[in-house]
């Protein structure tokens, strides 16, 4: 099956290996890389091997030592470039050859983020963190960016001395460059194979602190006590993860918390998972990110998606393993609870989309689409959704694990297709496939908007919350006054994430409601993330002027797209803020992510 997001062919060719050496120069913004594939032919009589690149300058090109000749193909608008090298000789079906490329990365490759030092917490050095996910990996070597093929690498890079390297991988010791003394080489390995877009690089001024028996928090000096306190509980969501799913095969598990413009909540790197600094909420309360990003270690980087358009088996997955997760260390009750509210976060989503849009569904055709551009919370929640109704329909959350657990055991270190999954499934279940058979499946994975059916959930915590969201709804002016600080006395802040998603699927309050809720809960003093958000975007969609200062701060301070994002959008949507939204966006736009620049520019109408 072909990837419509690639140029390579896995059914010719398959990368088995990666040896990198890269040099990572911070005055002109680049990577000098030179990358040694080695390639095993699939097919006979082949002459020719094509790889994927985006913004590279291609020096050389050997295979097997000798010079070989390359051509760049046409450059396609996302997809980037296609390199086609003419091997000397026709390979035949198992053979191997060692393919060496020099190249450079453009300044501006969009798998990378250059940092001044005042974009960094120390304000000193500069700062480099790459994001391959999904089709970026192109951008800073050749490679077959594609999900189907999987392999293992070795790399050594060069940095400025006083800097540090990690990667997605086990270091390897390091050493003073030879060739200039005011650089150092660190070498990294990955013996598990893993897929393209789980290659990462970050470059900085660096701290580490042991937390666990397999765990070190990284991050700037700075930001370091207080991402030791909020990720303490790493360790015990490893091994309720191992009691779920089996062991732990990646060796280290490693946490990265990044500067503000990293655009995602966390990337399940292996052996070193990047984390936002939005989740630092002082209390805890938002380490289910972690929880997600370790799920990710069995199912998308163990078993990954075999192209982007399957992604929902990376997600969906994920999502239900972090919940199964939270489900040990905090309740059945409270997976419950996250599960309904995922369900709103689905709604919000096909709201955002439209509920027609074939980008609403689980499998969607991205032939000609730009994954970031198709990227939404859709293949995470509906991907959710449906394990969750399965898991109901099928006997309850003990007799779906031992399904998860050996599907996981199945395609280990595989790419698989959703054809794949559901044919497994029906295997597994042998005994029930006349249950299988009554799921609406073409309804699930190929028809747009909402699922066809919604799962049972236990609305203990949630009918807190759906009571109070109703008052505030069907308030008038003269009711305002019977609300009260006190109305949040009993929820927790999970609850009160859930109380203000639930407002935002309903008609905007009006801007009396929203200035009472400030005055008796005092939301613009809430440093937690996921509740600020939502509540100035409740302010916003009210029309409350007051409150665009905030969201604007809020949008430039933190680059997360699943904040950044929306607030700009219905910044741009109310006409007193939409000038000031496009012109703080043209201010600040230079020390945005590179994939974070591109949609906003597309959200806010700009070329």
């Amino acid at each position: 099956m072909a990837d419509p997001s690639s140029f390579a062919s896995p059914e010719q060719f398959n990368i088995k290996h990666i040896y990198l050496k890269l040099n990572v120069d911070f005055n002109s913004r680049e990577i000098s890389a030179s990358t040694s594939l080695t390639v095993r032919c699939l097919q006979d009589s082949l002459s020719a091997l094509v790889l994927d690149t985006k913004d590279l300058t291609i020096k050389q090109v050997w295979v097997n030592g000798k010079e070989a000749s390359f051509t760049l193909g046409k450059t396609h608008s996302f997809k980037g470039t296609p390199l086609e090298i003419t091997l000397p000789c026709p390979l035949t079906r198992g053979q191997e050859v060692i393919v060496e490329i020099c190249s450079v990365t453009s300044p501006r490759s969009s798998a990378l983020q250059w940092l001044k030092p005042e974009q960094t917490a120390g304000k000193i050095h500069p700062y480099l963190f790459s994001q391959c996910q999904a089709t970026h990996c192109r951008s800073i070597i050749p490679c077959q960016d594609t999900p189907s093929v999987k392999f293992t690498y070795y790399c050594q890079v060069s940095v400025p001395k006083k800097l540090m390297a990690l990667m997605s991988a086990v270091e390897d010791g390091d050493l003073l460059d030879t060739q200039d003394s005011n650089r150092k080489i660190y070498h990294f390995k990955q013996n598990v194979p893993i897929p393209s877009y789980l290659i990462a690089l970050v470059v900085g001024a660096l701290e580490g602190r042991k937390i666990g028996p397999r765990t070190t928090i990284w991050t700037e000096k700075e930001l370091l006590e207080q991402s030791v306190y909020e990720m303490a509980e790493t360790e015990k969501m490893l091994k309720c993860a191992e009691d779920l799913v089996g062991p732990y095969v990646w060796g280290k598990y490693d946490l990265l918390v990044l500067p503000p413009s990293f655009p995602y909540g966390g990337m399940e790197n292996p052996c070193l998972t990047f984390i936002t600094p939005t989740v630092l909420a002082g209390d805890r309360s938002l380490v289910s990110v972690t929880a997600h990003e370790i799920s990710h270690s069995w199912t998308g980087n163990l078993v990954t998606n075999h192209t982007w358009e399957h992604f929902w088996l990376n997600e969906g997955h994920t999502v239900y393993l972090e919940r199964r997760i939270d489900g040990l260390l905090y309740g059945e009750e409270f997976r419950q609870f996250k599960a309904l509210g995922g369900w709103k976060e689905l709604q919000n989503a096909v709201n955002t989309f439209g509920s027609s849009n074939p980008l609403t569904n689980l499998v969607p055709n991205l032939h000609e689409v730009d994954v970031d551009a198709a990227f939404s919370s859709v293949p995470y929640e509906k991907g959710f959704a449906l394990l969750f109704y399965l898991e109901q329909l099928l006997g309850g959350p003990e007799i779906f694990l031992g399904f998860l657990k050996s599907y996981i055991q199945v395609f280990a270190f595989k790419s698989a297709t959703t054809e794949e999954w559901k044919k497994y499934l029906y295997t597994y279940f042998k005994d029930k496939v006349d249950i299988l058979d009554k799921v609406d499946w073409n309804g699930w994975m190929h028809t747009p908007g909402m699922p066809p059916v919604q799962p049972q959930y236990d609305m203990t915590l949630a009918n807190a919350c759906i009571a109070l969201s109703k008052k505030w709804v069907q308030a008038k002016e003269s009711d305002l006054s019977s609300f009260k600080a006190e109305d949040l006395k009993d929820l927790s802040s999970h609850q009160l994430i859930e109380l203000l998603t639930l407002l935002l699927l309903e008609e905007p309050l009006p801007v009396s409601h929203v200035k009472r809720m400030q005055e008796v809960y005092n939301l613009n003093e809430i440093k937690n993330s996921e509740i600020r958000f939502r509540w100035l975007r409740l302010c916003i969609r009210a029309k409350w002027e007051e409150v665009i200062t905030l969201a604007l701060q809020m949008a430039v301070e933190q680059g997360r797209m699943k904040f950044t994002r929306p607030l700009y959008r219905d910044l741009y949507n109310f006409d007193k803020a939409r000038e000031q939204a496009v012109n703080t966006f043209l201010q600040n736009r230079k020390s945005m992510h590179p994939v974070t620049e591109m949609l906003l520019a597309k959200d806010l109408h700009i070329s």
